[in-house]
Formats: C-alpha cells, structure tokens, sequence
C-alpha cells in the first residue's frame, strides 16, 4: 500500500500537481497580459497589443493565473479589478460579458478588511455566460481611486 500511494504522489508530482496547491504549465499563447504597469481602465496587452485569445466554440473551465508584482494603496482608496471577458467576436464589438472578477487594492475599498498584496492570484472561470459560449477571451482591468503607479501583474490561463 506505501509503494502505490509513493508511485500516486510521484505521478502526481511530476505532472506538476503538488499537495499545497496548484502549480501551472507556463504557455506563452496563454498568456493575456504581460508585466507592465496599470493606472488607468484597460483592455489587457502582451507585447504593446490588446490581446484576444480564441478558444474555439466548446465550453473550458479553466483558471486566470494573476501573478501581481506591485500594487499601490498609498492613498487608501485604489481599487483594481481584473475581470476576464468572453465575447462573441474577435474585436470584442459585439456581445461579451465578464466571466469573472478579482478586486484587489486598499481594504477600505474592499469588501474584508485587508489590504492586496504582491502575490499570485488565481480566479477559475468558464468561458460561458448567460446561456451562450463565448469563443474569445480578453482581460480588462478596471482602476478607481488615487492611483499614481497602479498595479503591475501578469495574466495567463491555467487548466484546472
């Protein structure tokens, strides 16, 4: 019985999974926002570009792997959230809605009592809304408050 439940935590090791939590396969198509600063409302860019990543028609579940490196709350008033879309269309011009959200910023503004910090955080969705699947993806962050130098984080979708 050791020997399975060792050959079990091997395979299970080795395929990236650990027992403390989720570890991820880095895939540069994945990624939907690369290291830059926030301090205004966006859409999400990876190389000086709005990014948009098609998924095709099928229903994923899948989690936004939000890796955060700074985040400003000097004023006590910064609210960042990271929203995930799905839309219908490539340009984002037709239907879309928010498949999930992350607030992050200063704990007066948010609803608990403690601030953001540098960290990674991690937000499943499904890339369904309202009944529809929607093929494209896109992150936006949306920014309230005093924020001088906002936040900086990466995005990129994980399986879950």
């Amino acid at each position: 019985m050791n020997r399975i439940l060792f050959c079990i935590t091997m395979v299970l090791l080795l395929a990236g999974l650990s027992f403390a939590g989720q570890r991820y396969t880095h895939d540069t198509l994945l990624v939907l926002k690369d290291a830059y600063a926030v301090n205004a409302t966006a859409v999400a860019k990876v190389d000086g570009s709005d990014k948009t990543l098609h998924v095709g028609t099928g229903l994923i579940r899948a989690d936004l792997v939000i890796d955060v490196s700074a985040i400003e709350i000097d004023s006590d008033n910064e609210l960042y959230v990271v929203s995930i879309q799905g839309g219908d269309a490539a340009d984002f011009s037709g239907d879309h809605v928010c498949l999930a959200r992350l607030e992050l910023g200063a704990a007066s503004v948010l609803d608990g009592n403690v601030n953001s910090t540098v960290g990674r955080y991690v937000l499943p969705f499904v890339n369904e809304g309202q009944d529809v699947v929607y093929p494209y993806l896109r992150v936006r962050t949306e920014v309230s408050g005093t924020a001088a130098t906002g936040i900086n984080y990466t995005a990129f979708i994980g399986a879950n």
